[in-house]
């Protein structure tokens, strides 16, 4: 037939195919990067022939799961980890994906058969860590190997039920001319482990390093292949880290788990409001309290405002935990609306504790802080508030301010600032619930500067 032996040629960079040998792709904009593709046969997930089934007779019984005593880690994969699946743990490099990974190998290790393949660190570095994490003692068998072959000869040599690959950049097949650690290599090596996984019924945690652009592997070629994707997110100079579900097949993704690193490892934080809140300033400008949800959990935050002369023309405005665009539209609402100038004021909002601010109900707790710092005044100690506040200055409603609300009566605090439409459902729910907790309903940015300052 013609074309049947017609050559393939595939970008070493991006991996974008062609059938003719191009100089410059037209994907990545690479020069020479094009190489004849080597032929080569897929694993064949199954040799029964396809059938399809009615939609009445397909069964709902729940997968089984592999659980761990780590429920924060069980929490965010809606219940633990499911057999055959393909999992890609995510995050900055030195994060601690390693350390999290080599935890929870080693608790099911006591039962199952776990293969932990390093291609980044030697097996003493492996025996290193997990002296520190004192797991030194579990039965995890270590292998110091790149080549996705030979990975896969080992996985079915030792029969084992938990493979796991740290990381995916380091491994590369031979069936493919592409240097480690390309989108073309990282694509195939991650095709080949899903078609195992699902075959072998071989649960496969594959961990990728994001880079400063925020991509997994440069581009987030690894999401759509796989079956469950989780971030383990943080800043580093903080203790705590964030595990979050970005993908899962099997579950909810609207569920996080919070950790704190520490020197034995990472351990789980039940009570994350009460961690965060522990070293709070009291009656100090430019501290408020926020009540956000990660996922469908409520977590109590402090945000930090400052605000000073500057001598510079351009004066600073820096945010860390808050989107820096979203600072400054806050800034341009309340000079609009309430008069106050910060033309000449350096501006710095911090959200303490490392976490990240991205929902909108965060806006009336930084307008808050900003005006407490301006003024000089603090919001009263036992306060939290939530709320999005728009261009005209009018505050309005979020989401889950029920569960907002139960977070901050249970942690004590006895008063709640939120949108007028949010007061009415609050003070049914408060009715409901019992407790002694003044609702505060606000409708615009003048409301807030009135009844708090």
């Amino acid at each position: 037939m013609k074309g049947k032996n017609r050559p393939l040629f595939r970008c070493s960079s991006c991996g974008y195919e062609s059938g003719k040998w191009l100089g410059k792709c037209p994907s990545c904009g690479g020069w020479n990067t094009f190489e004849e593709a080597k032929s080569f046969s897929k694993l064949s997930l199954s040799k029964k022939t396809s059938e399809a089934i009615p939609l009445s007779q397909i069964s709902l019984d729940k997968e089984k799961r592999l659980v761990t005593p780590l429920l924060e880690w069980d929490r965010v994969l809606g219940g633990g980890l499911v057999p055959g699946s393909l999992v890609l743990l995510a995050g900055d490099p030195g994060i601690g994906k390693s350390t999290l990974l080599l935890q929870v190998l080693a608790i099911f290790s006591s039962a199952k058969r776990v293969l932990y393949v390093t291609g980044e660190e030697s097996p003493r570095q492996i025996k290193l860590r997990a002296e520190r994490l004192v797991v030194a003692d579990s039965e995890i068998l270590i292998a110091s190997e790149t080549s996705l072959e030979a990975i896969l000869e080992l996985a079915e040599t030792y029969g084992v039920d938990i493979l796991a690959i740290d990381s995916i950049q380091t491994i590369s097949s031979a069936f493919l001319d592409a240097t480690a650690g390309t989108v073309a290599q990282i694509r195939y090596c991650t095709d080949r482990l899903l078609q195992v996984s699902k075959l072998k019924n071989i649960t496969t945690v594959v961990v990728g390093h994001v880079t400063k652009e925020g991509a997994i592997a440069g581009p987030k070629a690894l999401e759509h292949l796989v079956d469950v994707v989780l971030y383990l997110e943080g800043d580093k100079t903080h203790s705590f880290r964030l595990l979050r579900t970005v993908k899962n097949r099997y579950g909810s993704t609207n569920e996080i788990g919070v950790f704190e690193m520490q020197e034995n490892g990472l351990r789980e934080v039940d009570n994350p409001s009460q961690v965060l809140l522990a070293e709070r300033p009291i009656d100090v400008p430019g501290s408020v309290v926020m009540a956000t949800v990660e996922g469908s959990r409520p977590i109590l935050v402090e945000v930090q405002a400052l605000t000073t002369y500057s001598t510079l023309n351009l004066p600073r405005r820096t945010a860390i935990g808050f989107d820096t665009g979203r600072a400054s539209l806050l800034l341009a609402v309340i000079e609009k609306r309430l008069g106050l100038s910060f033309a000449q004021e350096d501006v710095f909002i911090n959200v303490a504790g490392g976490i990240r601010l991205r929902e909108p109900a965060a806006d009336m707790a930084v307008c808050l802080a900003l005006i407490s710092s301006y003024l000089g005044k603090p919001v009263p100690p036992n306060l939290v508030a939530w709320g999005e506040v728009g261009l005209t200055g009018e505050i309005r409603n979020v989401s889950h301010s029920s569960i907002r609300f139960r977070e901050a009566s249970r942690l004590g605090f006895n008063m709640v600032l939120v949108p007028n439409a949010t007061a009415e459902a609050l003070i049914r729910e408060k009715e409901r619930i019992g407790g002694n907790v003044a609702i505060i309903g606000v409708r615009s940015v003048k409301d807030v500067m009135d009844k708090i300052f």
